[in-house]
């Protein structure tokens, strides 16, 4: 069979797994707990970059957990991930996968309109599921996929990494604790340069969902929520500049605004684009949180994850400052901070969460709810967008 028809063949079944997802909306309540076996066994579903760059090395760093199974429609991708692990167990087809008896969890790192029906399957067999963002393609999507994990009594967990940024956490402590008084702006920007290449499935609507707003803006508004909390209403901006990006017709925007207005008062402004000409990509690249309040202002940049800079009132200027060593690893992991390269390291620390949460029957930080809230706040910016007008945000319960 070739590479091609295993990949069609993946597509009609997730098609079809898709459309058996169900329109409820409604959150299910939480099953009686499961025992935990003394030794997690994982298989990845998506072998790409994102699985060998950011979970593999974080998993190493968990205890009493082994990676045992692989999957991608790929045989090219799957061959590659075999021999970097030396894994037994590999397949083109994730059902076999989630089916398996002696698999406890997978991490999905696959396009986005393949992250429900993964998702649902692996919860229906019983297997605790650490998901790429976003979550889903629209709010209906997530919502079912937090029923499904909530009545099968699983572990779930979306992979926003900022909140694992050393910096990340120190200034929702600083905020908290209420060092910088009353917040009255978050300001995020993230500018890269992808130019006009080719970006396969990420350009393309039925796969992704959105563009640049779901790829990169939706880190921002989860750490929004993280370090400002919920928003109240919010309008939004997006532009699509190219069309056709080397022989492969986009039709998702390469650029996207959301101004919003928080609950407790503050405004927020956050922007991300793939065409700022010149500004790189990844950590070359600018990515930038700033957050202004009533006796303090604190600035972040993810070139330097483990510092951040501030300046209080009557100061004149910023101050960079080191993050404190109990902010420099997630509570409880194993990670040794001065090692790897600070703008990845960080995010092997999602993987402890994960194991951790699962050997402890906990929920997840950050669940398959704070998927669905930004999700929330997604689809209603692309709303806003097309209508150009202010909504309020309704949030899912938890």
């Amino acid at each position: 069979m070739t590479d091609s028809t295993n990949r069609r063949a993946f597509l009609q079944q997730t098609a079809a797994t898709t459309t058996a997802v169900a329109a409820t909306g409604i959150i299910g309540a939480h099953a009686a707990p499961k025992s935990t076996p003394k030794t997690i066994r994982l298989g990845i579903i998506g072998c790409g970059g994102i699985a060998l760059q950011n979970h593999l090395p974080g998993l190493e760093l968990c205890p009493d957990t082994k990676l045992v199974g692989l999957c991608d429609n790929s045989a090219e991708v799957l061959g590659r991930a075999v021999q970097q692990t030396g894994v037994a167990v590999h397949t083109q087809d994730y059902n076999e996968l989630v089916q398996r008896d002696d698999i406890h969890a997978v991490i999905i790192a696959t396009p986005n309109f393949t992250h429900a029906p993964m998702a649902i399957a692996a919860a229906k067999n019983g297997k605790h599921v650490l998901c790429e963002k976003p979550l889903g393609m629209n709010r209906q999507e997530t919502l079912e996929m937090l029923r499904c994990a909530r009545e099968n009594n699983v572990r779930h967990m979306t992979a926003f990494t900022y909140r694992f940024v050393p910096a990340m956490r120190y200034m929702k402590h600083l905020v908290e604790s209420g060092d910088i008084g009353q917040p009255y702006h978050i300001r995020t920007c993230r500018l890269q340069d992808w130019g006009d290449r080719n970006i396969g499935w990420r350009q393309l609507r039925h796969m992704a969902g959105s563009g640049e707003l779901g790829d990169m803006l939706s880190h921002r508004l989860d750490y929004a929520h993280f370090l400002i909390g919920d928003m109240k209403r919010l309008t939004a901006d997006t532009r699509r500049f190219i069309d056709d990006r080397q022989g492969l017709e986009s039709d998702l925007e390469d650029w996207v605004t959301v101004i919003a207005e928080f609950e407790n008062q503050a405004t927020g402004v956050l922007e991300s684009s793939k065409l700022a000409t010149g500004r790189g990509e990844g950590a070359r690249s600018q990515d930038y949180c700033e957050i202004n309040g009533s006796e303090a202002s604190m600035v972040f940049q993810l070139a330097n994850p483990n510092q951040f800079q501030i300046a209080r009132r009557g100061q004149a200027g910023l101050e960079t400052v080191d993050v404190p060593r109990e902010f420099l690893t997630w509570p409880g992991s194993r990670r040794d901070p001065s090692k790897g390269e600070p703008g990845i390291a960080f995010r092997w620390d999602q993987d402890f969460e994960f194991i951790d949460a699962i050997q402890n029957q906990r929920e997840c930080n950050p669940s398959f709810l704070q998927g669905a809230r930004v999700q929330t706040v997604m689809d209603l910016a692309l709303k806003a967008a097309a209508e150009k007008t202010w909504f309020d945000v309704e949030y899912p319960e938890g």
